[in-house]
């Protein structure tokens, strides 16, 4: 991968986690689980995963694609895969930026990488179904609407005055 590239990942990281901040002496805050942004926020969280998925995950560790070892063009679509994409990315910062352990890459490999990669690219995994060039949405596993911890439905003819 051309260093450049991993470069402008790393600037726009940097400018991202810096935000409103600049000019001040106190350290940016850390990043928020992509899970609890919505709007611009996940927007630009989003995009940036995608820079760092698409422009090292990818190129180093996507491995080919088969009926075994799923991947979706589209993994975006697939909330658990942002999910987990991010907590991976969120690591691999932590573990190999320039003031990460020397250990720092060889941890992430082992602690991070090889489990979500597994996961992900499991057969009945969030990319189940797709196929190369074919997203397949997922349903959602049902629901019971009533709440089993909350106060228990009222007995017949509970609540009914004569």
């Amino acid at each position: 991968m051309p260093m450049e590239n991993l470069e402008a990942i790393g600037a726009e990281r940097d400018l991202a986690a810096v935000g409103q901040s600049a000019g001040q002496e106190e350290a940016p805050a850390q990043p928020l689980f992509i899970l609890y942004m919505e709007g611009p926020a996940y927007g630009q969280t989003l995009r940036q995963l995608t820079l760092w998925t698409h422009h090292v995950l990818l190129p180093v560790y996507g491995r080919e694609v088969t009926s075994t070892a799923p991947w979706c063009s589209s993994w975006w679509e697939h909330p658990e895969a942002v999910a987990q994409l991010h907590g991976l990315w969120l690591a691999w910062i932590d573990l190999t930026g320039p003031k990460s352990p020397m250990a720092g890459p060889a941890s992430w490999h082992r602690d991070y990488l090889s489990p979500v990669m597994a996961s992900l690219r499991d057969p009945q995994g969030p990319f189940a179904g797709c196929k190369p060039g074919m997203h397949r949405p997922k349903d959602t596993p049902p629901i019971d609407a009533m709440d089993p911890f909350g106060p228990p439905p009222p007995s017949p003819g509970e609540g009914v005055h004569a």
